[in-house]
């Protein structure tokens, strides 16, 4: 039995066990189970790593994305560059972390995206905003950090606290992206406090929230005529990306990185 798994805590709001069992069971992939690691502290994972010998792969999901990274034995260059790891193949007791989230945030975001998003504002600082920040430089899109607890890892220039944001910087950045857990089930009634009377039909609004579907920020932007899109593709698209990982050679891993 090869067994793969999610970290993080809680996971109420898990995704990938229900995405893996179907998969394992629609594509008649045999012997394979996936489970939740449910952790209060980054500080289990060894244990987990050591007691079951059949674990092969691990998801890693809130909060510890970027707590995970000192049990890597090695890291993929976008782990490297960003500092956030979201997709562990464990061979051998040894660690090898990858960051699947950017793909998956890079191929759902251009579906809608036009040449009018040329600025974005990014709500939040966790582990999937280094993703989201990874994939709008590669793209060239200027962007500022909106944060409740802005810290010096980004510099002043970059950083807005949420009492900073005017119906003319709404105006001015026509990319809205929200990587934090507001509005996430079950507190669905939250959203960031953003002045959503300034959204426009030229706005998109990305939520990597899937439960909810359509959180009140969504909502709100599209009440005003913005493009709106959930966090449901990017985790499907992430999902399978992990999914190749764990079942690629090193060899067929580094060629794909080099591509």
């Amino acid at each position: 039995m090869r067994k793969f798994g999610l970290i993080g805590y809680p996971l109420s709001h898990s995704f990938s066990q229900k995405f893996f069992t179907e998969k394992f069971q629609r594509e008649g992939i045999p012997d394979c189970q996936y489970v939740n690691f449910s952790i209060p502290s980054i500080d289990h994972l060894t244990e987990i790593i050591q007691s079951d010998k059949e674990l092969a792969g691990l998801n890693v999901t809130i909060p510890y994305k970027e707590a995970v990274l000192p049990y890597l034995s090695w890291k993929d260059p976008v782990v490297s560059t960003i500092q956030a790891c979201n997709c562990i193949r464990i061979t051998e007791g040894k660690l090898f972390g990858f960051n699947t989230d950017v793909i998956g945030f890079e191929k759902s975001l251009k579906k809608k995206l036009s040449a009018d998003h040329k600025r974005a504002l990014i709500l939040g600082t966790g582990g999937a905003a280094k993703a989201v920040k990874y994939v709008l430089q590669k793209e060239g899109i200027e962007y500022k950090i909106v944060s409740r607890h802005p810290t010096e890892s980004e510099s002043a220039d970059n950083l807005l606290r949420y009492e900073d944001i005017t119906e003319s910087i709404i105006r001015s950045y026509l990319l809205i992206i929200n990587t934090t857990p507001l509005g996430m089930f079950p507190h669905v009634d939250q959203h960031p406090p953003i002045p959503y009377q300034a959204i426009t039909s030229k706005h998109y609004l990305f939520d990597l929230i899937y439960n909810p579907a359509r959180t009140v920020f969504l909502q709100k932007g599209e009440s005003m005529g913005a493009i709106i899109e959930n966090g449901s593709d990017m985790l499907v698209i992430q999902a399978e990306e992990s999914w190749q990982i764990w079942n690629s050679t090193f060899d067929e891993i580094r060629n794909n990185l080099l591509h």
